[in-house]
């Protein structure tokens, strides 16, 4: 009977031990999002210019730190892409939230086929844009550090114009 106790008991302790010590992925989230310049051309093509700020959440789930390398955010606008902007790394600590900053400026980008369904949606006051955010770096278990690649979709993100 006690050996039964004690395997169960180390069973239990090595299930926890496993729970906290297996990698997950870090949730990415784009949190804000927000149009800063919208400017049209009409020659020699119908185009525009775009500048947006992003605020990008990264959250470790893990119990240990994750270190990455660079993040990678790309907009797109009713399944085409528009454009991406590549931001610095850092480190974020065990069971914590990291905001990355970005910029992301769009210059001359055509959009012909859409411009009435652009203009539909700035005079509701809102903008549904693709976006997609992958990060690389790695994480830090003890002394190993072991590779990280993330990649997260979102479609139809809500821009509010003001």
């Amino acid at each position: 009977r006690r050996g039964l106790i004690s395997c169960a008991t180390i069973l239990i302790f090595l299930a926890a031990a496993l729970y906290l010590l297996w990698p997950f992925d870090p949730e990415l989230s784009i949190v804000r999002l927000r149009i800063d310049r919208l400017h049209f051309h009409m020659r020699p093509k119908v185009s525009i210019d775009v500048t947006l700020n992003l605020t990008v959440k990264i959250r470790n789930q893990d119990f240990y730190s994750l270190q990455y390398d660079s993040s990678v955010v790309s907009i797109g606008y009713r399944g085409k892409k528009l454009g991406d902007v590549i931001s610095d790394g850092g480190n974020i600590t065990a069971r914590a939230s990291s905001y990355v900053n970005a910029t992301l400026q769009l210059e001359r980008v055509e959009i012909l086929s859409d411009v009435v369904l652009l203009l539909e949606d700035l005079a509701k006051g809102e903008i549904m844009f693709d976006t997609e955010t992958q990060i690389d770096g790695k994480l830090t278990v003890f002394f190993f550090d072991l590779p990280l690649k993330v990649k997260s979709c979102f479609y139809q993100n809500r821009v509010y114009c003001y």
